[in-house]
């Protein structure tokens, strides 16, 4: 007879833990099981299923809503090449990206086999997203940290690709070309075959001041920033002084920047812990900041992010057990979902994990209108 010993299944809450209608931000949360075979799931403020997509491939790593309530879709695909150029490839490996209308039918889909983890629709009717290269074997010797050894396949960096509406490259940028390798180094205990480890990619609006801009989050070297597209400069960013091994950065309304803190080998603090906060970057200060009491509650290792919503909570996925809720400004939880879908991921291991979810209010989805 076979025992199931997977702890977390035996004794984990799932579905809808929490809910405080009158504090809790209406409306709807969009989520993809990361181990999961394609399920898409809108779930209403009551943790039930308001609509399900099935995509053709499994997540690579998430989707999301366009404002026509499309989804636009990463795919995991794993017989194109960019399967195990690394190690770690595999498990956050994506592969192609797509818009699908509200029943499932695929609009406008691109492919690429080093894209991984993250991917964004542009105005363009293209998208941006993050791929790798292969570096130079004697630039890659003067990177500093990560385990010895770990790089006898070579080093690999990110590149971040923006395509138009027919597949064309028109904008990319080589971190390689730009990261500082006396300012960038690998986390201590990472591989090396890696140096920047890109998680997030994020078109930002003009502003009056400067033109396009993109931000990234590179986790290995646990660094936020800000890119000018014009001349490829890293015009603003914040690294392991304050983050360690961060996700889901995202600019909001007034300026600042929202962050994911995974709290993974943090050089300040010897507990492992998750945190999210709000950072001014005209200083880099921390504004806002939500953590747990006792604050090894919430952890997540890898994976999990946070996004800002219209009542002015906030939506944080902390990522490895599947846990998605809602936080006021003052730290009080009022909705809390459990992924209750487990399934083996590609160690084997039976997981409920997220990589990301979104929140959406019902003027926000034309098909629920």
């Amino acid at each position: 007879m076979t025992i199931d010993s997977q702890t977390r299944r035996r004794i984990a809450r799932t579905g809808l833990t929490a809910h405080d209608p009158a504090k809790a931000s209406p409306g709807y949360t969009l989520y993809a099981p990361l181990s999961g075979n394609g399920e898409v799931y809108l779930l209403d403020a009551n943790g039930e299923v308001a609509h399900r997509w099935q995509m053709p491939y499994p997540p690579g790593l998430y989707g999301y809503l366009l404002p026509n309530g499309n989804l636009f879709y990463g795919g995991k695909v794993r017989d194109d090449g960019g399967w195990d150029i690394f190690e770690a490839m595999k498990r956050f490996k994506g592969g192609v990206m797509l818009e699908a209308d509200w029943d499932g039918n695929i609009l406008w889909e691109h492919r690429d086999p080093y894209h991984h983890h993250d991917a964004r629709r542009t105005e363009s009717g293209g998208c941006l997203y993050m791929t790798v290269e292969r570096m130079d074997d004697a630039q890659a010797a003067q990177i500093g940290g990560g385990q010895p050894g770990t790089d006898a396949g070579g080093m690999y960096a990110d590149v971040l690709v923006e395509v138009d509406a027919d597949g064309s490259r028109i904008w990319e940028w080589h971190a390689a070309e730009h990261l500082d390798p006396d300012r960038h180094v690998i986390t201590f205990n990472d591989l090396r075959d890696e140096w920047s480890h890109g998680n997030t990619v994020v078109p930002l609006p003009d502003s009056a001041s400067s033109g396009a801009r993109v931000m990234f989050s590179f986790r290995n070297i646990s660094t936020v920033g800000i890119i000018d597209k014009a001349s490829g400069n890293i015009e603003w960013q914040i690294g392991e002084e304050t983050l360690a091994q961060q996700h889901d950065p995202s600019l909001l309304d007034n300026g600042n920047v929202l962050i994911y803190d995974n709290g993974s080998h943090s050089r300040h603090n010897p507990l492992p812990a998750s945190r999210v906060i709000e950072v001014n970057p005209a200083t880099n200060e921390i504004v806002w900041e939500y953590r747990d009491n006792p604050p090894f509650n919430f952890f997540s290792a890898y994976i999990s992010g946070a996004r800002r919503l219209p009542n002015g909570n906030t939506l944080i996925t902390e990522g490895q057990p599947g846990r998605i809720f809602q936080v006021t400004p003052d730290g009080e939880v009022v909705w809390e979902y459990i992924n209750p879908h487990f399934a083996p991921n590609e160690q084997g291991y039976v997981v409920n994990s997220v990589f990301r979810s979104t929140h959406y209010l019902s003027e926000q989805i034309p098909q629920l209108r």
